[in-house]
């Protein structure tokens, strides 16, 4: 997915949720917080994503750095009366990116306890989407709970897990990988060669095995569906776009 396309899906969203309510004429408003923060890190170090939820998307770029926003919104409108408190409510969930080194970067999702996870990725209230943008070549670590998961134009290992919600890789054509991924209730399907395998009627997996591989991509979700992509270099960053 291309940064330019990445921006029209996020502004497509942000008018969705400022129209209002049910399409009638109401001053009710969705209250949200959009903070973004910047760090150094070092080309092929590690990035930890731990429990987070709603919507995760990585991509890739030539910076030396990572770069984190975070958009945090209510799962209702208020009406102008109530923004502040419904505001108040947003900062029940804080997401933070603590550099552990130059190559070591976490970024913790601090939210209200809930014993089960909303199914389409909301807590205690609160939608929560991630746009992270690392170097290429970063290894990532997602924990992921409710939600969608999306990682685009990384060449590193990724390793991501999620309870509920579609996970979605686009890798480079010119990358040579192994991959195991498995989803115990949803379909999984790989635009590589490999095995693929259902189980118990409901749940399905893929698995590529090479010596040649460089790459090691490990994906499990529960309730969900995986797919793996091939994209062409050419496609995955256009000219320009790389440098902002």
């Amino acid at each position: 997915m291309t940064r330019g396309l990445t921006t029209l899906l996020l502004a497509l969203n942000a008018l969705g949720v400022l129209l209002p309510a049910f399409g009638g004429e109401t001053s009710a408003r969705t209250v949200k917080v959009v903070q973004t923060e910047r760090v150094s890190f070092a080309p092929g170090g590690v990035i930890h994503v731990p429990h987070s939820f709603g919507s995760v998307t990585v991509e890739g770029w030539d910076r030396p750095e990572v770069e984190v926003t975070v958009v945090k919104s209510r799962e209702r409108h208020y009406e102008p009366e109530r923004h502040e408190q419904a505001a108040r409510g947003l900062e029940r969930v804080r997401v933070v990116a603590e550099r552990q080194s130059d190559s070591e970067l976490t970024i913790s999702t601090i939210a209200p306890h809930k014993r089960f996870p909303y199914l389409w990725g909301g807590k205690g209230g609160v939608k929560v989407e991630y746009l992270i943008h690392a170097p290429h070549d970063s290894r990532l670590v997602i924990q992921h709970g409710a939600g969608y998961v999306l990682v685009s134009d990384m060449t590193g290992n990724v390793e991501a897990t999620s309870h509920s919600g579609d996970i979605l890789l686009m890798l480079p054509d010119s990358g040579t990988y192994s991959i195991d991924a498995r989803s115990k209730l949803g379909v999984v399907s790989s635009d590589f060669a490999g095995a693929a395998h259902r189980r118990y009627l409901v749940g399905s997996g893929f698995a590529r095995a090479t010596s040649s591989a460089s790459h090691r991509i490990y994906l499990r979700t529960r309730i969900g569906g995986i797919t793996i992509k091939s994209v062409p270099v050419e496609a995955e960053a256009p000219a320009g776009t790389q440098n902002r």
